[in-house]
């Protein structure tokens, strides 16, 4: 099961053509150290949330478009020796003297799988979500989204990754423990789905949401600080 390195970035919408062109000219490097698989995906329905949202999570300013983004791979050994050449290499380092957003609003942090349903296809949407899950709850919740996942295979999604904290770092100005606004005791779960098209998926979730043999038996997460929204995949290699 893959290890992830997951990020939420807030970009001005002016730069995105920048962005895409920064972040493909970065991509063979990251591929050199180790990411088999590197997804930028641009906010396109993205809610205001009345406790959190993708917008909170970044301090997002107006004129600035939510990004969520992934690299995937083989396991956190990789991505540990990764991130170590990442940090070292000159190369990488013009890129960041040169990123188009603001870095210290960037939020990342490495996830352990813990659902992985499908496999990658010709995806042309995503929808993303952050978690609040106690870790006590952590077995529990795998069960119930893999439950979840397979219901909305069936409505058509291509894959379901579901990922369990595992190293997130505390940030200077926002982090993933605060975009969720975690308590003691609670993890961040990062979960992705991919689709065929946003239509495929608008059609999707209506059926899946009048489910109620999917809603959660008893309380696994405080669904009022899920952030979730809807992109459209920029860089996909």
């Amino acid at each position: 099961m893959a290890y992830v390195e997951g990020f939420v970035v807030a970009v001005p919408a002016a730069n995105k053509e920048v962005y895409r062109k920064h972040a493909a000219e970065a991509a063979p490097l990251f591929k050199e150290f180790g990411v088999t698989r590197h997804v930028e995906a641009w906010g396109d329905d993205v809610p205001d949330g009345k406790v959190t949202d993708f917008k909170g999570a970044v301090q997002a300013e107006p004129g600035e478009v939510i990004v969520f983004s992934w690299f995937e791979y083989p396991s956190r050994a990789v991505r540990d020796a990764a991130n170590e050449k990442i940090m070292s290499d000159p190369r990488m380092k013009a890129m960041g003297d040169e990123m188009p957003f603001d870095g210290r609003r960037m939020i990342y942090g490495g996830f352990a799988g813990i659902v992985e349903d499908g496999t990658e296809g010709r995806m042309s949407y995503v929808d993303g979500s952050l978690l609040p899950v106690p870790a006590e709850n952590k077995e529990a919740y795998g069960t119930w989204a893999a439950r979840v996942s397979a219901a909305v295979r069936d409505h058509g999604a291509l894959r379901v990754v579901d990922a369990w904290g595992d190293d997130l770092p505390d940030g200077k100005v926002t982090d993933y423990r605060r975009a969720v606004k975690t308590t003691n005791g609670e993890n961040v779960v990062y979960s992705w789905i991919e689709w065929p098209s946003k239509e495929v998926r608008d059609a999707a979730w209506p059926k899946i949401m009048a489910d109620t043999s999917l809603h959660p038996q008893g309380p696994l997460f405080d669904g009022r600080r899920m952030i979730h929204g809807g992109f459209e995949p920029i860089l996909d290699v």
